[in-house]
């Protein structure tokens, strides 16, 4: 059977009670932040290329108050290591360091515009931690959110100023350099829709999933994904190289019909006779540029209602992110299979998400298949020597401001 995702009053409750037993007092202002699923479109959003994703109902909540002593106090209560969950650093002077995950909440405080007042806080989040479904992001935007109810500056900016605000925290403090969709849809989510993002243009495209028949199935493969190791960076890296090669700003302006000759030129290129660039390149660009084009007919589909053509683009998806874009893994492709195993129940498609090597994939399938599907997979994924989580995942909200009890 699907988890139960944790409701929001729960969360709220229980930052609450953990911010009177570690401040001694009430907070009085809190705000909440999804995570997010990548419904097809991966690898695309940092090469300017087009990324559907939506917001889920799993949230990172914060509470807390404004401080006058200059140092900021945080506690976490969703840490999945060894490191403290309580940690607290100087307002004035404020730079990346241990514990990690603080640095999310850091990242954004130093990118706060005007003075930023000292502040005690409380994190709790349902979001499953390096599942690829961006707890990252939530915490920042999460973060952001909390922020500027005690910094007037932080709220009167336009909300794509605050969506790059959290992606700067991203790449400066916790060195990962990401794309701008997750910290986009977590701050633009609405329920009852994804979101078709336009990365160069910084515009989003609301697009409905309101059919009650058909839902979307959240599995995290509970292996864990670290992606500011040399695998993510490197990808981009070598995307950078190729668009180069090529002459074009990014990848977004390379085009399938240039696919042969984007080949030829990689593998002639003086990048190549350095050995920055070779073969395994050329199967990179041909993800990003074929992900795009599919991203893009597969938000329209969706939008007809058209679901067994969308499956296939999600397919199509997984198959370039494990062979050309070799992000996927043992487990993920497991679960891809064992999904596509029950078309005939009523599984339209399935892919890995996110950023890969562990985390999470999304199916789309019939609201009645699923508890015959989610018995498929979950036998088979056991059977095989692990244990995956299930969640059936409504498009939700983005981030909101919350009002605590009294």
């Amino acid at each position: 059977m699907a988890s139960q995702i944790r409701p929001l009053g729960e969360l709220i409750d229980e930052a609450t009670t953990a911010f009177e037993k570690r401040f001694g007092s009430k907070p009085t202002i809190g705000a909440r932040a999804p995570g997010r699923v990548n419904l097809i479109g991966e690898h695309t959003d940092y090469n300017d290329g087009f990324v559907f994703p939506m917001a889920l109902p799993m949230v990172t909540v914060i509470v807390g108050n404004p401080t006058t002593s200059g140092v900021c106090r945080v506690e976490t209560l969703s840490v999945s290591t060894d490191e403290p969950w309580y940690t607290e650093f100087s307002v004035d002077d404020i730079k990346p360091g241990k514990p990690k995950w603080c640095n999310y909440v850091k990242g954004v405080a130093a990118q706060m515009p005007g003075k930023l007042t000292s502040f005690d806080a409380v994190i709790v989040s349902s979001v499953p931690l390096g599942g690829g479904v961006s707890s990252s992001a939530s915490v920042e935007v999460a973060t952001y959110t909390f922020l500027e109810q005690i910094c007037a500056e932080g709220a009167d900016i336009p909300l794509i100023e605050k969506i790059l605000k959290c992606q700067k925290a991203e790449h400066v403090f916790a060195g990962m350099p990401c794309g701008i969709m997750d910290q986009f849809i977590s701050m633009m989510g609405k329920e009852g829709h994804a979101l078709l993002i336009d990365c160069r243009s910084q515009i989003g495209r609301l697009v409905p999933m309101s059919n009650p028949d058909v839902v979307v199935l959240v599995t995290n493969s509970n292996v864990k994904h670290e992606l500011t190791g040399s695998e993510y960076p490197t990808r981009r890296k070598q995307c950078e190289t190729a668009a180069k090669v090529l002459g074009v700003t990014s990848l977004r302006d390379a085009t399938e019909l240039d696919l042969e000759a984007t080949r030829e030129r990689i593998e002639e290129s003086e990048q190549a006779k350095k050995g920055e660039v070779d073969k395994e390149t050329f199967c990179r660009v041909r993800h990003v540029i074929t992900e795009i084009k599919r991203t893009d007919q597969a938000s329209a589909a969706l939008e007809m209602g058209d679901y067994e053509r969308f499956g296939d683009y999600m397919v199509a998806s997984h198959n370039s992110l494990r062979d050309d874009y070799e992000v996927s893994c043992k487990e993920l492709d497991q679960l891809v299979e064992f999904a596509l195993e029950m078309k005939d129940e009523g599984v339209y498609g399935s892919r890995m998400t996110g950023g890969g090597f562990g985390g999470c994939t999304v199916t789309l399938l019939k609201a009645s298949a699923v508890d015959k599907v989610i018995k498929h997979m979950d036998t088979k994924y056991t059977a095989s020597g692990r244990k995956a989580t299930f969640f059936v995942c409504p498009p939700s909200d983005g981030a909101s401001y919350l009002d605590l009890p009294a």
